[in-house]
């Protein structure tokens, strides 16, 4: 069950998840975004990507264990 969602703003209209992650403060450096990506614990709208690169735009909700965050613009 997941704890809670926020809405994060983003100042284009696109931001790499690896960066989200941070922005979001879903996690606290981009070594611990590299390592839970990689291991497939983040999800992008409830699915699981390994691709940090992956390009996210307003409207993607993005999750690690509990806590989960949207995109907006």
């Amino acid at each position: 069950m997941m704890v809670g969602m926020h809405e994060v703003a983003i100042g284009s209209d696109m931001i790499r998840l690896g960066q989200f992650l941070k922005l979001a403060d879903l996690i606290e450096t981009g070594g611990e975004a590299k390592m839970l990506i990689a291991e497939g614990d983040v999800t992008v709208n409830g699915e699981v990507d390994t691709r940090r690169g992956r390009q996210l735009h307003p409207g993607d909700v993005v999750a690690v264990g509990q806590k989960a965050a949207r995109v907006v613009a």
